[in-house]
């Protein structure tokens, strides 16, 4: 492989939903896959550990003071990431032995704002083994509001990967022009976009970045069917009943700086898509747009962008 070139691998998988050990076990397992496919990168859906809440909406989620949704919710905040006491350490591990990168999506019950609120947030891990940054979804869409809480512009980073510049966003965050402004201002070449699940979601989107910043797009999706939901889940019986027989069909796909499909969206089973890119096309492509370049006014418009991490309380002793 050339100097210019790397290979990334879409791992589209379902969780072991809702139970985290098992799902980081299953996610150590196509780490190993990808490393063995020539993978430099590999990325992993929205939420995927330890699952996407689907229950919310097939259940009536925003009832308020439910005993039910209670009762869900703590299951959730029970089998959350906290990336402080280690719950990541074997998936870091697994990078590093193979010196792989990885891009994936987790619901984070993060200890700087009290543990008992969960994020859904855009881990990176370089292949040194080192998470390099940790984005919170700016806004969650629609029902997802009802579990997880906003996050800030901390993780609003990008990672040298190769010869390429990396950066992501979570689901509809990619369709916030800032968001993605923020990105490109950072130099940002590889687009990353994760998804939990659905072709419709990705098709259009993912070829409009990629034409937009003159970037490759990843955009990675997850799975979800009945069959993944466990019998010894809390309220089993009426997760199943509610829920459809497949909840999320895939759609990952990659286009390349030109638009053009390099992998259309794939949907159905569970399976490990790679594809090798070449930054000499970002290059060619940048050649009549760059838009944080020479296609820019920067005298004319400015983007501000607060890259603090956001808590509740300072303490100075």
């Amino acid at each position: 492989m050339s100097d210019t070139r790397i290979s990334v691998g879409l791992a589209q998988i379902a969780p072991i939903w809702l139970e985290r050990d098992a799902t980081v076990d299953k996610v150590v397992t196509w780490i190993n896959k990808s490393a063995a496919g020539g993978c430099t990168l590999v990325v992993f859906g929205e939420a995927l550990l330890p699952g996407y809440p689907f229950w919310v909406e097939r259940t009536d989620g925003a009832r308020f003071d439910s005993e039910l949704q209670k009762s869900l919710y703590a299951h959730y905040v029970s089998q959350a990431v906290s990336i402080d006491t280690g719950d990541l350490d074997d998936v870091c591990s697994a990078a590093r032995d193979n010196r792989i990168a990885v891009y994936l999506g987790v619901i984070e019950r993060a200890t700087d704002r009290g543990g008992h609120s969960l994020y859904c947030s855009m881990v990176y891990i370089g292949v040194d083994g080192n998470i390099g940054s940790v984005h919170r979804k700016l806004m969650p869409t629609h029902e997802e509001r009802l579990v997880w809480a906003i996050g800030d512009g901390n993780g609003l980073r990008t990672h040298k990967l190769g010869p390429f510049t990396v950066g992501g966003l979570n689901c509809w965050e990619n369709w916030l022009p800032l968001a993605r402004a923020s990105l490109y201002a950072q130099g940002e070449d590889l687009h990353i976009a994760i998804w939990p699940g659905n072709a419709h979601n990705t098709g259009e989107i993912t070829r409009f970045i990629a034409r937009e910043s003159r970037s490759f797009v990843v955009s990675v999706s997850g799975l979800m069917r009945k069959s993944d939901i466990g019998s010894g889940l809390p309220h089993a019986k009426l997760l199943l009943d509610t829920a459809d027989d497949l909840m999320a069909n895939g759609g990952s796909c990659v286009a390349a700086p030109s638009g053009d499909w390099l992998l259309e969206p794939q949907s159905g089973d569970e399976s490990l898509y790679i594809v090798e890119l070449d930054h000499e096309q970002v290059l060619e492509e940048r050649h009549n747009l760059d838009v944080a370049g020479h296609y820019s006014r920067p005298d004319v418009t400015r983007l501000i962008v607060n890259r603090k991490r956001q808590t509740t309380a300072e303490f100075s002793d």
